[in-house]
């Protein structure tokens, strides 16, 4: 089976952003070899740590964010 590891690390970056904690941290409760995808584009800060969370790098966290929209924000409906 052939797996698409760029659509799921985009996933999991924008599900990153839910947990989203002191401005710019998430928990890493995500595959090793995920983060170490996320870390290796640049997403977000070496993952291997004793701390259980992650360190979003500022391009990583405007993504995150952007991802988060796009695939899970449903747009407000206008008018009648």
């Amino acid at each position: 089976m052939n797996i698409n590891t760029d659509a799921i690390d985009e996933v999991a970056l924008a599900l990153l952003y839910l947990t989203l904690h002191d401005q710019y941290r998430a928990w890493k409760g995500f595959d090793w070899d995920v983060l170490n995808r996320l870390y290796e584009k640049g997403f977000i800060c070496d993952p291997v740590n004793k701390t259980r969370s992650v360190v979003f790098t500022e391009e990583g966290l405007c993504e995150s964010e952007r991802l988060f929209n796009q695939h899970f924000v449903i747009p407000e409906r206008t008018g009648n």
